[in-house]
């Protein structure tokens, strides 16, 4: 892959204290993300921060006191995303645990509700419960809370997304990205924000004296669920987000996941003994996120419900089955998208809107993501809302340097009533709009995109940890760096670069290939893949790759495998 600039992660100070045990290789590619000292990488649940930075927990906690002690009927509303359904698994999970008898849930159907805590959702709850708590939604449903006030309906919300102008009139709201909030970190996912506030309630209801002598409540349990939602959220794995990762990853591995993760593991072809964060990125998180895309969540939220291990296996083929779907739908938007920009109707733009009548609203999230990753652009992907109205529905993913949710917003300012609806992250968002206003709008995302990125910033980079020692190609350092992170957004997978020569290749299917390669230092062969870049044209003899350097399990052996990630002829 020509064309990117190439640059070498800096260590920020040399690494020191470090024991034996940990690979000269491994202290470097710390140092080089801030970490210097073995502190840093120690992910002890004793250092995570407490509960009680975060801020609205004083509300929050004495409202779910109340419903426990008053025996209300209570609502956990979710999101069809994979954040979402692990969330309210938490929530469920949770709150039962600390008292809750009446606790349902429900998953709003992006096609019959539309996005969070909506007026249809709202009206939708039958019998109406006396409590709504949200997770992962709620910080933009100004509607939807005055529709559950309307009908008396209290409303907690847990979220952290960022908010707008107008915040809903909840009653009680947990979210660390409020205006004011001094939580210590930002990066929480909804889930994290849901599990710290059931720290919360068990810490207020030991201290009244609710609990028996060792009876306490063990909410370790959810870790595997919060590791889970964390590392799928694509959420910044600051220190304290590893923290929650690493512990959920350690439940996994020793056997004590719950019924759901355990079969989607399984489900994945992946081993529970050796799951990475890696492994909940690109495989367990697809297999629920597509539920929400093409169906209902409330099939992957069941999944992790479910303490029946058959009843998982059942849900976790159904959802192996909608992710494959999923991933032919894609396949078929992806190239569509890709033929527009080839007719360069969109060709000459910093920020690319597409919009097709014939693409489905749950995949054009991974359609911009596609598009985002190969044209190095903002990309947003537009497709009918589904739901028997005129508008679209819209799901875009940026690059380093444009934050896409204040660009919608600096948009809504600059043309007010043009965006219906939106909301999101720096790296991701959503939104809706008339489809008469899609040209409209395409110039506006055009135009901010133009003010905003400088050539320098639309130029894809690669950014690696150095070469590696022809000695350093070991299944010794395989391992640490598998388990070393936890890997993830923020704190990037080691990635390493080298000149080799092609020793042999061959495809596997139709769009892969496998090597034998030659490091230019010399040693034995090293076995290697590249993934979704076959095209029929045999690849260089010698070239410069960069890559991950992993542990290939076949059939009860290890082995070190290079994962190459891209590639330059020499």
């Amino acid at each position: 892959m020509s064309g990117k600039q190439w640059h070498r992660r800096a260590m920020e100070t040399p690494p020191s204290g470090w024991s034996a045990w940990t690979h000269p290789v491994l202290q470097r590619i710390y140092a080089a993300r801030g970490v210097c000292t073995p502190d840093g990488a120690e992910h002890k649940l004793a250092r995570m921060l407490l509960p009680t930075q975060l801020g609205g927990m004083d509300h929050a906690v004495a409202l779910l006191t109340q419903a426990i002690d008053e025996n209300w009927r209570i609502v956990v509303a979710g999101d069809y995303d994979c954040d979402g359904a692990t969330g309210t698994a938490v929530a469920v999970r949770g709150l039962r645990l600390l008292g809750a008898t009446q606790v349902r849930h429900v998953i709003p159907n992006r096609f019959v509700h539309g996005y969070g805590l909506s007026e249809a959702l709202v009206a939708s709850l039958d019998p109406a419960p006396e409590l709504i708590v949200t997770v992962d939604n709620g910080v933009a449903s100004v509607a939807g809370v005055a529709a559950a006030h309307a009908r008396g309906i209290r409303v907690l919300v847990t979220d952290h997304h960022l908010p707008g102008d107008v915040l809903p009139d909840a009653d009680a709201m947990v979210n660390p990205n409020l205006s004011g909030d001094g939580f210590p970190s930002k990066a929480l996912a909804g889930v994290g924000v849901m599990f710290y506030l059931l720290l919360a309630l068990r810490a207020s209801l030991r201290e009244q004296g609710r609990f028996a002598e060792g009876e306490e409540p063990d909410l370790s349990v959810l870790l595997d669920l919060v590791a889970l939602g964390t590392v799928a959220d694509l959420v910044p794995l600051d220190f304290n987000n590893r923290i929650l990762v690493e512990a959920g990853l350690r439940r996994m591995r020793a056997g004590r996941a719950c019924a759901g993760i355990t079969a989607l593991v399984e489900a994945s072809n992946r081993s529970v003994a050796t799951v990475a964060a890696t492994d909940l990125g690109f495989a367990i998180g697809p297999r629920l996120n597509a539920a929400g895309r093409l169906e209902d969540m409330s099939l992957g939220v069941a999944c992790l419900l479910t303490d029946d291990m058959a009843i998982a296996r059942r849900y976790a083929e159904q959802l192996s089955a909608i992710n494959q779907e999923r991933r032919e739908m894609q396949a078929g938007m992806v190239d569509e998208a890709e033929r527009m920009v080839a007719k360069a109707a969109h060709v000459d733009a910093v920020g690319v809107a597409l919009f097709d009548p014939g693409w489905h609203a749950g995949i054009v999230g991974l359609v911009a993501s596609k598009l985002k990753d190969k044209l190095h652009r903002p990309v947003m992907a537009f497709a009918p809302a589904g739901d028997e109205t005129d508008e679209l529905r819209g799901s875009a993913r940026s690059i380093p340097g444009f934050h896409i949710r204040d660009a919608l917003a600096e948009i809504d300012a600059k043309h007010p009533g043009l965006i219906l609806r939106f909301g999101g992250h720096a790296m991701a968002a959503g939104m809706s709009l008339r489809s008469e206003d899609f040209a409209r709008f395409a110039a506006a995302f055009d135009a901010v995109a133009i003010a905003h990125l400088d050539e320098e910033r639309l130029q894809a980079s690669i950014h690696t940890d150095g070469e590696l020692d022809y000695r350093d190609h070991t299944l010794e350092l395989a391992k640490q760096l598998r388990h070393a992170g936890p890997w993830g957004q923020g704190f990037p997978p080691p990635l390493f670069e080298n000149v080799f020569e092609c020793a042999s290749w061959k495809p596997m299917g139709t769009r892969h290939l496998r090597f034998q390669l030659r490091h230019e230092q010399g040693g034995a062969p090293l076995d290697a893949v590249m993934f979704s870049c076959y095209d029929g044209t045999p690849p260089p003899q010698r070239f410069r790759a960069a890559y991950e350097l992993t542990v290939n399990d076949w059939q009860g052996r290890e082995s070190v495998r290079l994962l190459l990630t891209h590639l330059e002829p020499m």
